[in-house]
């Protein structure tokens, strides 16, 4: 598939023939893009590394998913995908001869399924280095955030084979560039990669690892499918696609990888040697902190004769990974409701950065329903590391609906029907006491409406005066969704002490209040709502940030430090360097405004 062609065909695709910095300047471009409504993929034609003085002939790609229409185009129809998997997980045993010829064809068409593994080269071989030839710096690889710590590679497709070569996986992970030959592997503790790689740790041989980049965008969404443990990703490419996966093998190793894709960095990890990893800007919108993780000995580099550089950038929401997550939403429900059969339908909102809130429509047949399903979903692959989920009964609106979804869960919300547990939490998870474990919030909004609202309501003016008259930490207030049984008050503190002391001062205010939700005077504006639940689903360990007194629900979502006995270091927000931001404003290669800045907390 030449995805740059099928862009460029359907006006998806923006050339930038300016001369651009890997360094800061071209993922800055790629972050503004896909927050805007009418993002277009980038190709970068002019490259250069200004520090080094390199000038790259290899252009850069971003942004390949970067509409619901580009999906369309890259993965194709998602919902006849689905709709294809719910079939085959339904099938059941033919009983007369019409049904066992329907039955044939839906079997036959499975034989696209499993990836073919052809003899000789790929295009991705075409050229070749090796030994001291091999220097990643020779990639026009980006450092995306000003703390990151060094340049990383984003999309790259990461092939893996278990130690007795029956299980083969391909996952998406970010790789940091140490040296011309070394590559930090961030596979996390829950990747079937990091599985593989305790298999030849025990059994004290170096792992071989072949990265691909570039080639057909679907390998890349594969990548990052939530797949059982023990899938090769690659059959979702074949069933999506109707047609194998070309597999080659790698020069230097006996890794498989797609006959097509741009580049292909092989090598070896030495399973007795980690190093630090990281700080990265990610997805969460916040520094991922450094930690210890594998390091990729390179081999070789292959490439095709012109290749294209594929990456893509993460910060703050919305991403790229907005219009990507949407397709593995749709896709892997079917698979999902055998866990949860009585799931109707689920939602991920980006600004919930997908695995810090889920919104649930479920079938309700029993009293404690939604709660049993709250457990399915905390115990199910990577379903487990979600944070925080709210569940509402077959008749509720629209998920995606998010006005009218909210007055849903809100005329339903009382603290009778929130249960806090702990479990397993993402590693990049920043807020919870202890890495990769924490609290969980589950909210059961499948009931009927509640009675009454139970509080006198005043308005924002009002009751701010009341406040700062108790307190003088509190500098601004809003209130949302005030015409439901369980409107939301958000105000912003100067954090001088646990936020639990001034929720228990506030006590003359639980008849005016029923959910409270405290931030940071810094860095929050409270008239906007997307990135206040951004913020929020982000800064809270349900087992420690939760008060519930009586009626009132409070919710402290400010940044954790000693005064809350947090023993962990608080990462900064990804910010744009200012300065980056002023220059390619300057010269007209970006056009935003402070509205678009302050929207999207750049």
């Amino acid at each position: 598939m030449d995805a740059i062609q099928i862009l460029r065909q359907n006006d998806l695709l923006r050339v930038i023939d300016d001369e651009l910095d890997i360094y800061l300047e071209i993922p800055h471009i790629a972050y503004v893009e896909v927050k805007k409504p009418d993002s277009k993929a980038l190709l970068f034609t002019n490259v250069v590394d200004k520090k080094s003085g390199r000038k790259f002939d290899t252009p850069v790609l971003m942004n390949i998913f970067c509409s619901p229409r580009a999906v369309e185009l890259l993965i194709g129809d998602v919902e006849q995908t689905a709709s294809r998997i719910q079939e085959l997980l339904h099938m059941k045993p033919p009983s007369g001869f019409m049904d066992k010829i329907s039955m044939f064809g839906k079997l036959f068409d499975l034989k696209s399924v499993f990836p073919k593994r052809l003899s000789g080269k790929g295009e991705c071989q075409q050229i070749i280095k090796l030994g001291d030839d091999v220097n990643l710096y020779d990639m026009p690889v980006l450092t995306t955030w000003e703390q990151d710590g060094g340049p990383f590679i984003t999309m790259g497709q990461v092939y893996t084979t278990s130690l007795d070569g029956k299980m083969h996986n391909v996952g998406m992970y970010r790789l940091q560039v140490y040296s011309k030959n070394e590559l930090g592997l961030h596979w996390q503790i829950h990747k079937d990669s990091n599985h593989f790689f305790h298999q030849y740790k025990k059994a004290g041989v170096k792992m071989p690892v072949s990265i691909g980049v570039g080639g057909d965008p679907m390998y890349i969404w594969c990548g990052q499918a939530p797949l059982p443990i023990g899938v090769f990703e690659l059959m979702l490419y074949g069933f999506i696609r109707g047609e194998n996966a070309q597999l080659v093998k790698s020069i230097t190793n006996d890794i498989y990888i797609p006959r097509d894709v741009d580049f292909v960095i092989e090598g070896f990890v030495d399973t007795t040697r980690l190093e630090i990893e990281g700080p990265f800007g990610d997805h969460t919108g916040y520094y991922t902190l450094e930690e210890e993780y594998p390091v990729l000995e390179v081999t070789a580099i292959t490439s095709k004769k012109n290749p294209v550089f594929a990456a893509t950038v993460v910060g703050k929401p919305p991403l790229e990974d907005k219009y990507m997550g949407y397709a593995t939403e749709r896709i892997f429900l079917p698979l999902l409701k055998t866990t949860a059969p009585d799931l109707i339908d689920y939602y991920m909102p980006e600004n919930g950065v997908f695995h810090n809130l889920i919104l649930a429509k479920m079938n309700v047949s029993y009293p404690g329903h939604a709660t049993q399903l709250m457990h399915a979903f905390w115990g199910v692959g990577q379903m487990s590391f979600v944070k925080h989920a709210i569940f509402v009964d077959h008749n509720s609106p629209d998920l995606k609906n998010h006005t009218d979804i909210t007055k849903y869960i809100l005329n339903r919300l009382q603290a009778d029907n929130i249960l806090i547990t702990q479990g397993v939490v993402d590693a990049l998870d920043h807020s919870s006491p202890k890495f990769a474990r924490g609290g969980k919030l589950g909210i059961d909004c499948t009931g009927e409406e509640i009675d009454h609202i139970g509080i006198t309501l005043l308005s924002d003016d009002e009751l701010l005066s009341r406040i700062k008259l108790i307190s003088d930490e509190v500098t601004a207030l809003k209130q949302y969704f005030t015409d439901t049984k369980t409107p939301i008050c958000v105000i912003k503190t100067k954090k001088t002490r646990n936020q639990k002391y001034l929720i228990e001062d506030l006590k003359l205010f639980y008849e005016n209040i029923k959910v409270l939700v405290i931030v940071d005077d810094a860095k929050n504006d409270i008239n906007n709502s997307y990135m206040l639940i951004w913020r929020v689903v982000n800064n809270i360990d349900a087992s420690r940030d939760i008060y519930i007194k009586n009626h009132l629900i409070a919710i402290d979502a400010t940044n954790k430090n000693k005064l809350d006995n947090f023993n962990r270091r608080w990462p900064d927000d990804v910010d744009c360097t200012q300065s980056v931001i002023d220059s390619l404003i300057e010269r007209k290669i970006l056009d935003i405004n402070k509205d678009f800045i302050d929207k999207f907390y750049l």
